[in-house]
């Protein structure tokens, strides 16, 4: 026996022999489940128990024991399936003694099967009284006690199967999430997208700027990037005359990790054929008001970075800025009026204290850091952000009203990005030449800079439609509307650091 036991195991361990002897195997069999805790507690509540004695209701429930109180010859305990708990009543003379002794050598952690009829008890609780009970699965470990407190949040994450278990939040989230992806599905596929699958390992590093993860393949002897994006493949579809497709896909990005940044995550990324940015603003704000409706039922939720701070609330139209207006609002500096350059930007990022990156940067990336430092945290309830400079938008038609910036917004709420959206680069020779401008800054330094697809431009001289083109993040939206605090709460398994 393992010394490194403890004497709870010990005990449970010492238990299997009897289960044998009793002939029952410790680790079960099928049990056929007909009814679940919650419907029939929805279902009874309120009947009296001659009511429901009349009725004579039998039900068949599984589930793992939560809590027991066992006295003499009649006992309590409660059991948990997927939807809650329900309680249980048993008595020697409803199930026999051979059943009764067998009940008495449960743990709490094991997992039974019960038949038996609706009761409620004196203090109103809709009950399951057992006329059979079944041993299902032995838990050989005891469940920890205060497992859902702050100092094992980091546990909470590496055992998730025992967050579960213990954390009805853990749970109510991960049934959550689901519903949220086919309430998604549903907009999309009423509005003609077609769902499609691309590849996860790819050649060129491309369709966003982050740093990848590196495989190799060896039949191809070749290194291959997990993908970053799903964008380049999908705008080969377009071309291709599939007119509206979305992919609900993992990405991987070899970056750090926060409350809102796991290394490996989920996008859904939509592109129309003949759409612009205006019907991709549509689609955005009209596929997260309708999510809110279907699963949850409101227009208000928490604020996920700041759960003290006012409320996000989703029934106004979601607010239109551009990036160098949000600048003018927090600064006073107006990029936008003043075609600066590089050298004034750079002295107005001085006295901004904005850091800028040698190397690479250009004036449009100076914009860009003056609103990551000034801009990003002011925008709280839901605000489309548009008027990104060209440099750092390499796949975005350029506005025809002013070339220093593109047709792009960024959907924010609560200070953090959800969505990015383009009217889409159409233009093999304009795409290739912003390619080549990527190229020129990997060369300098900037290893998230995007590689050149030389197959997805030659895609583009056959001709690509006006596009309108949309990511949105799945892990992010699920925070907000789960009302969680962080990435780890709405991904079973995050990443973490081995122990």
């Amino acid at each position: 026996m393992d010394n490194n036991l403890t004497e709870q195991e010990l005990v449970r361990r010492g238990k299997l022999e009897k289960y044998v002897e009793l002939g029952i195997d410790p680790f079960g069999q099928a049990f056929d489940v007909k009814n679940k805790s919650t419907e029939i507690k929805e279902k009874y509540k309120g009947l009296t128990h001659e009511e429901l004695e009349a009725k004579d209701v039998h039900v068949s429930v599984a589930g793992r024991i939560m809590f027991i109180r066992k006295m003499g010859k009649a006992s309590f305990f409660s059991i948990q399936d997927r939807d809650g708990k329900i309680q249980i009543y048993i008595k020697k003379d409803n199930v026999g003694e051979e059943q009764y002794n067998l009940f008495k050598m449960a743990d709490i952690g094991d997992i039974v099967g019960i038949n038996g009829t609706v009761m409620v008890t004196m203090t109103g609780e809709v009950t399951v009284n057992c006329l059979k009970y079944t041993h299902l699965t032995k838990a050989l470990r005891p469940l920890p006690e205060k497992f859902h407190g702050l100092t094992d949040v980091e546990e909470r994450y590496r055992r998730r199967y025992l967050d579960l278990i213990m954390n009805e939040d853990a749970k109510r989230v991960a049934i959550q999430r689901p519903q949220i992806i086919r309430a998604m599905q549903s907009y999309f596929d009423e509005r003609g997208f077609i769902e499609v699958e691309t590849p996860v390992l790819q050649n060129i590093q491309g369709g966003a700027t982050a740093r990848p993860f590196v495989t190799h393949h060896n039949a191809l002897d070749a290194n291959f990037y997990l993908r970053i994006a799903t964008e380049l493949h999908l705008k080969r579809l377009i071309v291709g005359g599939l007119e509206r497709v979305y992919e609900i896909g993992r990405l991987f990005r070899n970056e750090g990790m926060d409350r809102t940044h796991n290394p490996e995550f989920t996008t859904v990324e939509l592109y129309q054929a003949y759409g612009n940015l205006d019907s991709m603003m549509e689609i955005c704000e009209g596929v997260i008001k309708n999510i809110a409706h279907k699963v949850f039922g409101k227009d208000e939720f928490q604020n996920p970075f700041n759960v003290e701070g006012e409320k996000i609330d989703l029934s106004k139209p979601f607010r239109k800025v551009t990036m160098c207006e949000v600048i003018k609002e927090q600064t006073g500096v107006d990029f936008k009026a003043n075609n600066y350059t590089f050298e004034e930007a750079c002295e107005l990022a001085k006295k901004h204290n904005v850091k800028v990156e040698p190397h690479f940067f250009t004036t449009g990336h100076i914009i860009n850091a003056f609103f990551e430092a000034y801009g990003e945290e002011t925008l709280i309830q839901p605000t489309f952000l548009c008027g990104h400079p060209t440099e750092i938008s390499p796949l975005t038609k350029k506005d025809p009203e002013d070339p220093r910036f593109v047709q792009r917004f960024e959907l924010f709420i609560g200070g953090h990005e959800f969505a990015n959206a383009y009217t889409e680069l159409n233009d093999p020779i304009d795409q290739r030449e912003r390619f080549e401008e990527q190229l020129k800054e990997k060369e300098k330094g900037n290893d998230e800079a995007n590689e050149m697809d030389v197959d997805f431009c030659e895609a583009l001289e056959y001709g690509m439609p006006p596009c309108g083109g949309i990511g949105i993040g799945i892990d992010r939206l699920v925070i907000f509307l789960t009302e969680s605090t962080s990435i780890r709460d709405v991904i079973l398994f995050p990443q973490m650091k081995t122990r």
